[in-house]
């Protein structure tokens, strides 16, 4: 397994480039969504919400072993089928599929909110932090107070 390194956007554009290649219909979420939208954070993986579409995961697991993730049969699987949360963690650097992330109501309606930068379809940051809101988790509470001020500053630059 290879050493955590810390989120590049170099990753972001590898993931963006091979799915966006393969058809892959997805999100950047999470704090690399954030950092994609200029949030001066740092984070130890990418983070992609996806359509959960068998077709949808078929395509995700075709850009994944093209970008050289080591994917066996198993975990093969829970992508195509769309499980509610897919870890990677040996590849060129570590992948987070979340398929049903806390907080969202549908990738359709998430999808229909989003940004894009450049080649890189990114949530809104609204819902960015109405995951971390509804995860629960420790670290997400932590971000919480600075993402809600990016996100006042990042809606004023976009008005």
């Amino acid at each position: 397994m290879n050493a955590r390194q810390p989120f590049n956007p170099l990753q972001a554009q590898l993931v963006a480039e091979a799915f966006n290649a393969t058809g892959v219909d997805y999100l950047f979420i999470g704090k690399s969504g954030a950092i994609l939208l200029g949030y001066p954070g740092t984070t130890q993986d990418v983070d992609v919400f996806p359509a959960k579409s068998v077709e949808n995961g078929r395509r995700i697991v075709e850009a994944l072993l093209k970008l050289e993730f080591t994917l066996n049969e198993n975990t093969q699987g829970e992508i195509i089928r769309g499980k509610d949360f897919v870890q990677l963690k040996d590849g060129p650097f570590d992948l987070d599929l979340i398929f049903a992330p806390d907080g969202i109501e549908s990738f359709a309606q998430a999808k229909a909110r989003a940004v894009r930068e450049d080649i890189f379809p990114v949530a809104n940051l609204s819902d960015i932090i109405a995951s971390k809101k509804a995860s629960g988790r420790m670290k997400d509470r932590l971000d919480l107070h600075l993402l809600e001020l990016f996100r006042v500053e990042y809606e004023s630059r976009m008005s």
